[in-house]
């Protein structure tokens, strides 16, 4: 007669069960992600054993069970791995202070390669008493002669252990009470939605009951209304072998692109390009990494990469592991070398994950670069949607920057796209200041600043287009790192197209004449301030081409390059309250300023003209002041 040991269970506190479920796992849910780890484990083992020759049995169809019994209240993992001894159990499940996953490792690290081990927590098997108010472990060992033995725990550190003959298969079966406060984990669709959330890429098959497809032997007879034969197979919940655990010699574009949508499955979009990864020193990580289509409606919190330790489902919260700025792509990393806290919840500071997440923005610099070089086209194509990930790693990261700046592109107005090497040998010879600053012009919104756009194109002038939200902080980047002037290279500054009037954005040695006397631009000026809101204009004067507007509004360049740089939270001043105080240059050389001065009655309306015209220009004429100049224009052209 089998004989039954009663003991306690060997931990340093009186009772590690509160603990564990109050404090050392604060997601109750991820009991099942430990127990099919736990499972996965132990099949692993055994393959490994068999790869050694160290079992001679079958191991090429083995999968795990997942069972619920909603009439007594249990859920059971059934796996056909390694099983346990009778002194196997005492010592890993008992004497919480080992880990079987740790022990095993140490014994067969030198033999035949890594066997693929989850577990590295010996903490791992005790998550089942946050949801169990009992515990039982059913369990064989693979080694010949060994009798099968039950365990028994209910929640103290009280057990029973005893050998049985009711079991004849090799493996463990884990059966849990579920408690009365855990029920929803005795639904189906609770425990199906926790599989595919942990367990969707295991390495091992995962049985979750049974499901009725067609027959793939049945063929259509003559009858036309014959209903397709079906047969009941295991519902396999995962899939063992997801992209990121091959060779990318092994994938093609639709791989990647169908196993992003598998990942992703209420997205639509295709990605605009992926990376794989995968290096084995010094830290083991591979995984695949997807540039997403972005719109406005991209949530950036709800498709998030996924971090996964050896294909079971960790966290879809990267920080730290992935730098700041790739975390708007999607995917998948998957390393045993992150490491987390016991219950793989949070990370641990290390200077391993530094050296990741270097190794990431390093694949990701070089794929872009590549990208770059391989087809340029396609690359301009895709900039629209890459560009604000690419700046924000510039801002980031120093070395991200230094190898950006290959392949970062300025487009112009015009639709053309240049290098920063490109742009600046370009426009050297037109557009350096007497100062021999090379000045890059731009705009932020093409319609808006069309007038400016094209007075500056009149003469020659190339325009770029730069409408990223934290384009002003890169500028004051580029134009730090390019300040000194040397044999190699001059000083770049940019300027946006209504900064100021064309002539004062480059200015050239020559100066423009005014055609009215000093005293004439006194009494202009004085007739102007009068007439305008004082508060918001600082009247100039300056001799301008005759052509150009007769007045003409702008923000000077730092002034509003600081009011975007704080609204995208990048000045240590808080609020957005910057005031709007503009210039208003005055063309002394315009026609209109002789009407002013000779006009008598209409002086103020003559102002105001020029004044909504120069309004208009910049898209500041709105509502009553935008009838009133259609209703005053309509009288001047009488």
């Amino acid at each position: 007669m089998a004989t039954m040991t009663k003991g306690k269970i060997n931990v340093a506190i009186d009772n590690i069960f509160p603990l564990i479920k109050q404090f050392l796992y604060s997601d109750h849910e991820i009991f099942l992600r430990e127990l099919i780890s736990n499972a996965t484990d132990a099949t692993n083992k055994l393959k490994h054993l068999a790869r050694i020759g160290e079992f001679d049995g079958d191991v090429e169809n083995l999968k795990i069970e997942v069972k619920l019994d909603k009439d007594n209240k249990t859920l059971t993992i059934i796996d056909q791995g390694i099983g346990m001894t009778k002194d196997e159990v005492i010592k890993y499940i008992n004497e919480i202070a080992f880990s079987g996953a740790e022990d095993f490792l140490n014994k067969y690290k030198e033999k035949g390669g890594d066997p693929g081990i989850i577990g590295h927590f010996g903490l791992g098997f005790y998550s089942a008493f946050m949801v169990a108010d009992k515990v039982e472990i059913r369990t064989k060992s693979y080694k010949k002669g060994s009798k099968a033995v039950h365990w028994e725990c209910d929640g103290t550190p009280e057990f029973k252990l005893e050998e049985i003959n009711d079991k004849k298969d090799r493996g463990t079966e884990v059966i849990l009470h579920i408690a009365e406060d855990s029920t929803e984990f005795l639904e189906e669709s609770r425990i199906n939605k926790l599989l595919r959330k942990y367990n969707k890429f295991n390495s091992v098959p995962i049985k979750f009951g049974t499901k009725e497809i067609i027959d793939p032997d049945w063929k259509p007879g003559d009858n036309k209304d014959e209903e397709p034969k079906k047969i009941t197979v295991d519902n396999i919940i995962n899939n063992t072998e997801p992209a990121w655990t091959k060779k990318p010699s092994e994938l093609t574009d639709e791989d990647y692109i169908k196993f992003y949508h598998e990942l992703y499955p209420d997205v639509y979009d295709d990605p605009l390009f992926y990376i794989h990864l995968n290096v084995d020193h010094p830290f083991h990580l591979t995984g695949i990494l997807y540039f997403p289509k972005l719109n406005l409606n991209l949530d950036p919190t709800k498709y998030r990469i996924q971090l996964y330790q050896n294909q079971v489902f960790v966290t879809d919260n990267v920080e730290g592991i992935v730098p700041d700025f790739l975390q708007m792509l999607r995917g998948v990393i998957d390393s045993p070398d992150i490491p987390l806290n016991v219950s793989r919840s949070y990370l641990q500071a290390d200077a391993a994950v530094k050296k990741i997440s270097g190794y990431i923005t390093k694949k990701v610099a070089d794929k872009l670069q590549s990208l770059f070089n391989k087809d340029r086209k396609a690359f301009e194509e895709k900039w629209n949607d890459i560009k604000v990930i690419i700046e924000y790693g510039m801002l980031s990261e120093e070395k991200f920057y230094d190898k950006a700046l290959k392949f970062y592109l300025f487009p112009d107005v015009d639709g053309n796209y240049y290098s920063f090497d490109e742009l600046t040998e370009k426009i050297k010879s037109v557009q350096t200041d007497k100062d021999k600053n090379i000045v890059v012009l731009y705009a932020s919104d093409a319609k808006e600043q069309h007038a400016y756009i094209e007075e500056a194109k009149n003469k020659g002038y190339l325009v770029l287009l730069l409408d990223s939200p934290i384009v002003s902080h890169l500028l004051q980047k580029l134009e730090l790192e390019n300040s000194e002037l040397s044999d190699q290279k001059q000083p770049v500054k940019f300027a946006r197209v209504d900064a100021d009037a064309i002539d004062n954005l480059i200015k050239k040695d020559e100066t423009k004449v005014s055609k009215l006397t000093e005293e004439e631009q006194k009494k202009l000026k004085g007739i102007i301030e009068k007439n305008i809101p004082a508060e918001q204009f600082t009247v100039q004067m300056e001799a301008l081409d005759e052509t150009a507007a007769p007045f003409i509004i702008t923000q000077p360049e730092f002034m509003r390059r600081f009011k975007e740089i704080q609204q995208t939270g990048g000045t240590m001043f808080g609020g957005n309250d910057f005031p709007g105080v503009y210039n208003l240059i005055v063309n002394t050389n315009s026609d209109w300023m002789q009407k002013i001065l000779k006009a008598k009655k209409k002086q103020a309306e003559y102002v105001q003209q020029a004044l909504d015209l120069a309004k208009l220009s910049q898209n500041m004429l709105k509502g009553e002041e935008l009838t009133m100049f259609i209703k005053r224009s309509l009288e001047l052209m009488k």
